[in-house]
């Protein structure tokens, strides 16, 4: 079996780009078997877990006056801060080989960060389940989802990041879930860099995490392009949910958007009987 391969991003739209993200999952719902690293970046753009209150977890203001978009993805976890200092993965599998437990995602799939940090002489380790921690420092936190039938993976790697404009715009520990509820590192967060003490450039840790994931899930990696199913989709989903600010900044859920979730079913309907 193969790894797919994704550098697709459009660090100028953040909305499309986690679009994407959602278009990759159900695309590979319809597939017997797929197994999709992609790596991408967004120039700038808070990004909030689905459940949240954006509220408890963004200065909405600070953001608006610094033209730095808020974003819902479709994934649980808090917010998180991108600007073109981050490295973002994402894993897409459909294998039913492969145990469908969130313990067992994070577990099994983090591996591949865990070894790529490795591969640089860092000792990482996870903590609240879903943080990558070196030295104390929170480098990566991950969010996945077993909707549509597949295992779905993202997270982002700090590597040259602005910890300054982070902290300012997002509210750290969040109002609704306080330091007692979880070990602190989560918010005590540093650069790659600056712990390996030198510049860290996208393409060697890209590398690096190809060469990483492609060891843990058994597969030969090979570079790929979207597919047009995958680009109607994301474009359906970007005009019809992620440029909506009901589903950003107030919740809105996935249900609710009922004529886009029939168009988004007859999409791939259609391209199943192809």
């Amino acid at each position: 079996m193969n790894l797919r391969v994704l550098f697709f991003e459009k660090p100028g739209n953040p909305y499309f780009n986690l679009a994407f993200e959602e278009a990759l999952a159900r695309a590979c719902s319809i597939e017997e078997k797929c197994f999709i690293l992609r790596m991408w970046r967004n120039k700038k753009a808070v990004v909030v877990g689905y459940l949240r209150n954006v509220n408890d977890e963004v200065r909405v203001s600070i953001a608006e006056s610094r033209n730095i978009p808020v974003i819902r993805r479709f994934t649980g976890g808090g917010a998180v801060y991108h600007d073109m200092g981050n490295l973002n993965y994402t894993l897409v599998i459909k294998d039913s080989r492969i145990k469908k437990t969130v313990n067992n995602i994070y577990t099994y799939i983090l591996n591949g960060i865990l070894k790529t940090l490795r591969n640089l002489g860092l000792k990482p380790e996870i903590r609240n389940v879903n943080d990558v921690v070196i030295n104390g420092w929170k480098v990566s936190g991950v969010a996945a989802s077993l909707r549509w039938d597949t295992i779905f993976l993202h997270g982002s790697l700090l590597i040259n990041a602005d910890l300054k404009t982070l902290y300012e715009v997002l509210i750290i520990p969040p109002r609704n879930q306080p330091y007692k509820d979880v070990d602190p590192v989560k918010y005590r967060v540093n650069n790659l860099s600056s712990i390996i003490g030198r510049r860290i450039s996208f393409w060697e840790i890209a590398n690096l995490i190809i060469d990483s994931f492609s060891e843990t899930l058994g597969l030969e990696p090979f570079f790929d392009k979207p597919t047009s199913l995958e680009i109607e989709l994301a474009e359906k989903l970007y005009l019809g949910r992620y440029v909506n600010m009901q589903w950003n900044l107030q919740r809105k859920s996935i249900s609710e958007f009922k004529l886009l979730e029939e168009e988004v079913r007859e999409i791939l309907s259609k391209s199943k009987k192809r």
